[in-house]
């Protein structure tokens, strides 16, 4: 079963899900934080709360999310912010921020606690425990509704009608699998139009990946066999599968049937390869996720393996965040709550330690399968081990990101030294623009912060008054665009929009573009600077730093904060490229005749059907585009007249 979008009546998704009803309510005051504020705030929502499951969500003066809770009564939970002596001192800087409420009652807290876990991805609120992951996970997928059914990967969604998979830990591994697939059930990977389209069999036949269906090299019973062999493979039957290859072969060498033999030997490896691909020894354990909890140095990591069919499918390992003050077992119930908002949750998950509120958690994740789900901490067996492994694996693996961490701190230190910074920069922005000879221009600005890119927070604009090849206005219209707005909605620079360092791609002239244009609003303090290729542009590594007083410096060709500063300044590169290819290809698509008032999509296609292009439309004479079919001569008077008007 999968959610995707909910928890807004607006969606009916949401509505028939959770029977929402939202009412939201806030107090105007002091925007500085202030906990006398905050406290009066969501006295005001106490008045009017009833002791009804829900979620709650605390915003700031701006309406941006700070929290996102549950609760079995929320006027119970929601009053327990008043009571500031008895929160930590974490809450209270939240209670400090907080200027209003939005209130969701459902009907059940199991309820509230799926909805709680939505809202925390689709916010990300600055005070929750984040499961920082922003790819969906990996499945394979059976698809239905054809008579020849189609092997293929799957992220998102699992709207397509057919059996599902997974989760699989990465694309790699669902590939591997995929392949290995294809050589023992020899099903098609081709989508429908290509199979359509077919008189003769592909490469992947001649290979020994797939058995042709498109050309009828085999019956649409054998391909149903195989199709069952195949879904009784994934669900767990592999060794009964393995068994009936092997029995076949035998009596195929007997028949002398050795081609056939060859060919069933050849699946029968495939399917040793599979099993013999697991890492991990996953034996007995059926369908399980397997989830271990490490903690070290003020960080966390969470180890998750992913059985299906006794099979291993995969372990990651996930760096939750905001955990701060908060107990193991809680942190790792939180994690939970959302890693199956987005996956379904199999029938046992393996914790290493008792969780809060674990019958809760079983009962909601029970409610996202349609089935039982059991939480439990294995003691012995085949399962102790496998738990076992996956505290070790998240131990190692919590070690190594202390360890990257710990090189990425000394590369931001050595950085921040080298291009004079008062400090580490929290929040990295770095500017690009892209055009062909100043045609559909487009800006771009990627954020970057200590632990990488921040992907959500890119931006692209539109150049809209520097249409001309003039690199230099364009980078100061994006400028003007970016500041003049982190100015009006943030001036008081605490809401963490503001860049601690700005990058530019560019040299002296994109410098002082922007130097002028922040000084033209007042802004004197963020710290600038250009990266520029060298004078020999063809070397790798001799890029120029530019800075606001002219000064230029540069670094040591193996120096390690320039491979950084030169993934910044790639990574813009790339962005911006893929902006403009995106406006081009939609130049390109448009149409003279999409100007025309009254023209949709139906007649467009009708005028170019009858004349070809549209400038031949452009140039037909009145008579002829009456005769267009579904053209009346209303509409002919109105396409000939926007043409010859004046004329």
């Amino acid at each position: 079963m999968s959610r995707t979008e909910a928890g807004s009546p607006s969606d009916p998704r949401g509505a028939e899900r959770f029977n929402e009803e939202r009412a939201t309510y806030t107090v105007k005051g002091s925007t500085q934080p202030d906990l006398e504020a905050g406290v009066t705030a969501i006295r005001e929502v106490v008045k009017t709360l009833k002791p009804k499951p829900g979620v709650y969500r605390m915003l700031d003066a701006r309406g941006d999310v700070l929290y996102v809770g549950k609760a079995r009564s929320l006027k119970a939970r929601v009053a327990n912010y008043t009571q500031v002596k008895n929160l930590t001192n974490r809450l209270q800087r939240m209670v400090s921020q907080c200027r209003g409420m939005e209130i969701v009652t459902t009907n059940s807290e199991a309820e509230a606690l799926l909805l709680e876990a939505q809202f925390i991805k689709r916010f990300r609120p600055p005070y929750n425990v984040l499961l920082r992951d922003d790819k969906s996970f990996p499945f394979i997928l059976l698809r239905e509704g054809h008579d020849f059914p189609r092997i293929m990967k799957h992220r998102g969604a699992r709207k397509a009608k057919g059996n599902y998979y997974g989760p699989f830990a990465s694309a790699g591994s669902v590939n591997t699998t995929i392949n290995a697939l294809q050589k023992l059930f020899l099903l098609r990977s081709c989508t429908d139009s290509f199979f359509s389209r077919r008189d003769r069999p592909c490469l992947l036949y001649q290979i020994k990946r797939c058995s042709a269906p498109c050309v009828g090299r085999i019956d649409k019973q054998g391909y149903d066999q195989l199709l069952a062999e195949a879904k009784d493979f994934l669900g767990g039957k592999s060794g009964a599968v393995q068994t009936r290859i092997e029995e076949q072969m035998k009596k195929a060498a007997e028949d002398l049937d050795f081609e056939t033999a060859a060919l069933l030997r050849d699946r029968l490896r495939a399917a040793t390869f599979i099993q013999g691909s697991q890492a991990i020894n996953a034996d007995g354990v059926g369908d399980a996720d397997v989830f271990a909890l490490a903690a070290k140095g003020g960080q966390i990591g969470v180890q998750g393996f992913f059985v299906r069919g006794g099979q291993n499918w995969g372990h990651k390992a996930f760096f939750p965040t905001h955990t701060q003050d908060l107990d193991n077992a809680e942190i790792l119930a939180r994690v939970l709550a959302q890693f199956y908002e987005e996956v379904p949750p199999p029938r046992m998950i393996l914790v290493d330690r008792e969780l809060p509120e674990q019958a809760l958690l079983e009962e909601a994740f029970g409610e996202l399968a349609g089935r039982k789900v059991e939480i439990s901490i294995p003691q012995r067996g085949d399962r102790r081990k496998l738990m076992e492994q996956a505290s070790r694996n998240a131990v190692e693996a919590l070690d190594r990101r202390l360890a990257e961490s710990g090189t990425q701190a000394k590369i931001m230190r050595e950085m921040a030294e080298f291009l004079e910074l008062p400090d580490i920069p929290a929040r990295i922005e770095i500017y690009d623009n892209s055009h062909i000879q100043g045609s559909k221009a487009v800006g771009a600005m990627v954020v970057a912060g200590p632990e990488g890119f921040l992907k959500n927070q890119y931006r692209k604009f539109n150049i809209r008054e520097a249409q001309t090849n003039d690199d230099f206005a364009m980078m100061r219209e994006v400028m003007s665009r970016r500041f003049s707005r982190a100015m009006k909605e943030d001036p008081d620079r605490e809401g963490g929009m503001w860049p601690d360092l700005v990058l530019i791609d560019g040299g002296k002239g994109q410098m002082s573009s922007v130097r002028d244009t922040l000084e033209e609003l007042g802004i004197e303090d963020v710290p600038l600077i250009g990266i520029a290729k060298g004078p020999h542009h063809g070397r790798e590594g001799r890029e120029v730093f530019h800075f606001p007083d002219g000064r230029e410096k540069m670094l040591p060709t193996n120096s390690p904060v320039l491979f950084y500063l030169q993934r910044l300044r790639d990574e813009v590169h790339r962005f911006a490229i893929g902006a403009h290819r995106a406006k081009r290809s939609r130049a390109i698509s448009a149409s003279p005749l999409d100007e025309i008032p009254g023209i949709g999509p139906s007649r467009k296609r009708a005028l170019l059907l009858h004349f070809g292009t549209a400038s031949k439309v452009r140039a037909a004479a009145l008579d002829d585009l009456k005769r267009v079919p579904g053209v009346s001569e209303s509409v002919a008077q109105t396409i000939y007249d926007f043409y010859h008007a004046g004329g």
